[in-house]
């Protein structure tokens, strides 16, 4: 039996960092702790968020950062639920991160989930079931997850418009894009989605692709208007950021290369889960863009996945919401790790067709 756990069940990094990162940390000048990371000379919010501007061509005033994704989505929404005009609804998808209903209850929000219907092998939300409730409740916040946690599917650029065109100019869509780096390095929508809709929010972070949850570091783009200038006043601070953390930060996204490869191997395991674990009888993988994989699996087996992943010494995240408790979602990790996740349903299965 292995000592340490494997952690498959928290969609966190189980490879190394860019030597890039590792450069950053051990060459930091310790100096540089003495001066703030605002730029006041720029009227810049910090040294990341003028790297981001260069990087991604948008304007500095619209980046915006946080303690993680995590930090910009609870912002936004405790800002947008408690704006003058009362309107405390938020859409949320059925399928979801519990944290989307947690923080608007923290403001006493009201949470309504949009329905995420299975397609074959995929998940996919269900546009006029969506636009039927928009014109019937009018939220605050249409909030979107592309790719979704825990279903793995995601939206494109012309769907994402689609959305944004169902609500009013006066509401708000929010866009996690905590996993979106695994999709494509290009981010060019982006920015035409927030010069032509200024009622967008997206946020992203370093916690996923660049395998860095440990430096709670998240960004975020915005649409210009007078509402979210006034969002961009609550969310940013007024001295910067932590200059060290933000130097490695700079690091890792500079070095997309090395994350890049770390991709392929996941996507290697997303053709292994599906060759192999998707022929078994009363399995299911569905199709994935994230860095976990969801698998559905008869029910019969639960308790004797779980034992065998116990003495293997791994954790992967059995599911038990409404319509998907049947289902396992499996961190992407080392080939290794893959391997002997896939072994184990491999096994288990092989023991109830006997």
């Amino acid at each position: 039996m292995q000592n340490d756990l494997n952690y498959l069940d928290r969609n966190e990094f189980n490879f190394t960092p860019s030597q890039e990162v590792i450069d950053a940390i051990n060459n930091f000048d310790i100096k540089k702790l003495a001066f703030y990371t605002r730029i006041y000379d720029k009227g810049k919010k910090s040294i990341f968020s003028e790297f981001l501007s260069e990087l991604y061509n948008i304007d500095e005033s619209q980046i915006i950062l946080g303690y993680g994704a995590e930090d910009l989505l609870k912002m936004a929404v405790h800002f947008f639920l408690t704006q003058e005009d009362g309107n405390k609804t938020i859409f949320i998808p059925k399928f979801s991160w519990w944290y989307y209903k947690s923080i608007a209850d923290e403001v006493g929000g009201k949470t309504l989930q949009y329905p995420v219907n299975e397609v074959e092998d995929t998940f996919a939300y269900d546009f006029e079931g969506i636009k039927a409730m928009i014109e019937k409740e009018t939220p605050k916040i249409l909030l979107v997850a592309s790719p979704n946690n825990p279903t793995g599917n995601g939206l494109t650029s012309e769907e994402l418009e689609k959305l944004v065109q169902m609500i009013p100019s006066t509401s708000i869509m929010l866009v996690d894009e905590a996993y979106a780096s695994y999709v494509s390095s290009d981010i060019s929508y982006v920015r035409e989605m927030i010069a032509k809709y200024p009622n967008v929010v997206f946020c992203r972070t370093l916690s996923k692709f660049y395998g860095l949850p440990g430096l709670r570091w998240g960004f975020g783009f915005i649409g210009r208007n007078e509402q979210m200038d006034r969002f961009s006043k609550y969310a940013n601070k007024y001295l910067g950021y932590d200059r060290m953390s933000e130097e490695i930060a700079i690091a890792a996204v500079k070095s997309d290369a090395h994350y890049r490869d770390i991709a392929n191997v996941m996507e290697e395991a997303r053709q292994m889960y599906t060759k192999e674990v998707g022929a078994l009888p009363g399995f299911k993988v569905y199709k994935s863009i994230a860095n976990f994989i969801l698998i559905k699996y008869p029910i019969e087996m639960k308790e004797a996945l779980q034992k065998e992943f116990a003495d293997q010494s791994y954790k992967v995240k059995f599911m038990n919401e409404p319509d998907i408790n049947t289902h396992m979602r499996i961190t992407l990790g080392r080939r290794e790790q893959n391997r002997l996740v896939c072994d184990v349903i491999l096994k288990i299965a092989k023991g109830y067709q006997k």
